[in-house]
């Protein structure tokens, strides 16, 4: 779990960690220089835990170290065969390690699972869509998961949320370091489909809190928001998206991957690199547009597959 100036929630957490059906062995919080009582709720929530129960580890950081580092910091830290991600401000079910720990010692080559969550206000009343609702997570990709077919999905977007993960702690072989470009959850699972079998498992497991001031949170997917992406200005967000296929690159280069994947990771990296270059000017994007499209790039590889080819005709300069 990673903390930071989360006393009014992690309580909570805390208590659906330790009243698991199947109890985890340990619990490692990764606290990012909190101001509050963060840490001595957690402390507290032990009291009158005998020697049987899970134990605790604290890391304090005097310096925040950011939500990908600070991860990273408290999954190192962690010992058990199994890891499952944690946000100071969700809850778990009763039966979640339970039910994602017996998908593992049913498939020996599972090395990540994800699921969908119930999405829940400040004050934990349900919201109107759940986690893979509010992302328009299709049955079509899910099924493209099943079928193992995931790292195809991952190239394009993601479909994983760390607080709904448990992975194998081996794949932190690869996954290690955690790239500083990437949201710790999306380089996970993307290296985790690469390297090893991932999954989804059906149910609402943990409920994920929106409440305004979460570090990810989730964007109602409105036709409003949907008009805003396609029109809001180029800035640098497409040399920042080539950036982060080199570094994915550059990772794969060093474990030696499958020449597909290595060809599949090439054409994602020209497909950045084009819509990167595309001209300013509106009129002069039409051409290059329009071959990119032709090459079937953009449903492959783009977030909004299809969409995004208006996206890069529309969209503003600055």
């Amino acid at each position: 779990m990673c903390t930071h100036n989360g006393a009014r929630f992690v309580g909570e957490q805390i208590r659906s960690i330790l009243a698991q059906s199947r109890p985890v062995s340990e619990v490692v919080v990764s606290d990012d220089a909190s101001t509050d009582d963060t840490v001595q709720i957690i402390e507290r929530a032990w009291d009158g835990i005998g020697s049987g129960g899970p134990t605790l580890r604290i890391l304090r950081n005097t310096v925040a170290l950011g939500v990908t580092r600070n991860f990273e910091q408290a999954i190192m830290a962690t010992s058990g065969e199994l890891v499952s991600l944690s946000d100071q401000d969700d809850s778990w079910a009763p039966n979640r390690v339970e039910v994602l720990a017996a998908e593992f010692e049913s498939r020996p080559t599972l090395g990540l699972v994800f699921t969908d969550a119930r999405l829940i206000d400040e004050t934990g009343h349900a919201l109107p869509t759940t986690l893979f609702e509010a992302l328009e997570i299709s049955q079509a990709e899910l099924r493209e998961v099943r079928d193992g077919a995931a790292m195809g999905i991952l190239l394009r977007r993601n479909l994983v949320t760390g607080a709904t993960v448990m992975f194998r702690r081996n794949l932190l072989e690869q996954a290690v370091p955690i790239d500083p470009e990437w949201v710790h959850d999306e380089w996970i699972a993307v290296i985790a489909s690469i390297v090893s079998e991932i999954d989804w498992r059906p149910g609402l497991l943990v409920d994920y809190r929106q409440h305004g001031a979460n570090e990810i949170g989730v964007t109602a997917p409105t036709l409003a928001y949907k008009i805003g992406r396609v029109l809001e200005p180029r800035g640098d967000r497409y040399t920042g998206l080539v950036s982060r296929a080199e570094r994915l690159k550059a990772r794969l280069d060093t474990l030696g991957v499958a020449a597909e994947v290595t060809a599949a990771i090439d054409d994602k990296l020209e497909h950045q690199r084009r819509r990167a270059g595309l001209p300013s000017l509106r009129l002069a994007r039409v051409l290059p547009v329009l071959r990119e499209a032709s090459t079937g790039r953009y449903r492959r590889f783009s977030s909004q597959g299809n969409l995004d080819i208006l996206r890069d005709l529309l969209q503003p300069a600055r």
